[in-house]
């Protein structure tokens, strides 16, 4: 396994992330438990989940995966093998995260609320990389991601106030790290800047969507990456499985997550199937599984701090961390680059 900065916080990051959103409604306890065991053994110490998991998110499993990696902590022992990350979610209209009933929002007393729920849930004392799942403000992002025209920033949460409320927890010792998900290269300057200016923490990875069908964080954020060391921890490195090719043609395999909640609606856009079948095509000449050239190609990015796979089956998650194996070739490179010339981007 390869391990890597996250940013500037001295951690050093796997280079393959344990996604874990689906431990709750398609997975079991046992089945986390199982592929947290098996990822440890293969050099994996860097976990992501999120209060709003599992998914889909439902108030009746709101914070199921967080249980499970409690549990498991509780039962192994081995809290201290992982860096371990969670997130806060942003801006939304559900209001069964909150005590109070309320729509979410990032301010101080949510932040609070938020971790202290996470924490129990969690089995331990403190987090290592806290993030916010989404902004506050209005964002073209995930399904919709044409949306932004302008909108009103009017109760809005201020980044500067969000910031200074997870200062107080980095000071209490609850988040020793803090990051940003699903952010624009404005936002995450913005958050840079205060952090600068204000002596506030900063912010150390970007957890964005990036795979073959998804290059967007290239055109903007990849500098940033780079020349701020914020690190991509990249997110639906596989387009939620339809690189595998196992949706062409209208399929449906039972037991999958487009097929049981109907959700794969961001890598269904025109053209999308068009350059799914260039890379599978690709991939058999280069005599690789598709699921591994994907995988490798996002893992072998400079500004990549971790690749975060998910898996339903342990068949599955051995396949993807044997990722790590795979080199992508100069030639193959090439090959890869001009498939997206013809195809770019067609599931931002």
């Amino acid at each position: 396994m390869d391990y890597r900065p996250l940013g500037r916080t001295g951690l050093s990051v796997s280079a393959i992330c344990l996604g874990t959103m689906t431990w709750g409604q398609q997975n079991t306890e046992a089945e986390g438990f199982q592929q947290m065991d098996y990822a440890l053994d293969r050099g994996i110490n860097f976990f992501d989940t999120a209060e709003l998991y599992s998914i889909p998110p439902k108030a009746e499993t709101q914070g199921s995966t967080e249980r499970i990696i409690g549990n498991w902590f509780k039962s192994r022992g081995k809290r201290d093998k992982v860096i371990l990350a969670t997130k806060v979610v942003g801006s939304s209209q559900n209001e069964w995260f909150r005590d109070a009933g309320a729509p979410t929002r990032l301010d101080r007393a949510q932040i609070n609320e938020a971790i202290d729920k996470s924490l129990k849930r969690l089995q331990t004392d403190y987090v290592d990389l806290y993030q916010l799942h989404w902004p506050d403000r209005p964002m073209p992002w995930g399904s919709n991601p044409t949306a932004f025209r302008h909108e009103t920033d009017e109760g809005s949460v201020p980044i500067e106030e969000t910031l200074e409320a997870l200062a107080d927890l980095v000071k209490a010792g609850k988040v020793r790290h803090i990051g940003l998900s699903n952010e624009s290269a404005w936002g995450t300057m913005t958050f840079l800047h205060h952090a600068r200016t204000r002596d506030l923490p900063r912010v150390a990875s970007i957890q964005n969507a990036y795979n073959l069908l998804n290059r967007t964080f290239e055109t903007a954020l990849a500098e940033i990456a780079h020349r701020e060391d914020v690190g991509l921890l990249a997110y639906s490195p596989l387009a939620q499985g339809f690189l595998s090719g196992k949706y062409l043609d209208g399929a449906r395999p039972p037991g999958t997550r487009t097929t049981l909640f109907n959700r794969g609606q961001r890598y269904q856009k025109p053209g999308a199937e068009t350059a799914i079948k260039a890379y599978l095509e690709l991939a058999r000449e280069a005599g690789l599984d598709p699921c591994q050239m994907a995988l490798a190609f996002v893992t072998s990015r400079s500004f990549v701090t971790s690749n975060i796979i998910g898996a339903t089956s342990m068949e599955q998650l051995k396949t993807d961390i044997d990722s790590i194996d795979v080199t992508i070739t100069p030639e193959l490179e090439e090959r890869i680059d001009a498939i997206h010339q013809q195809h770019m981007n067609p599931c931002p």
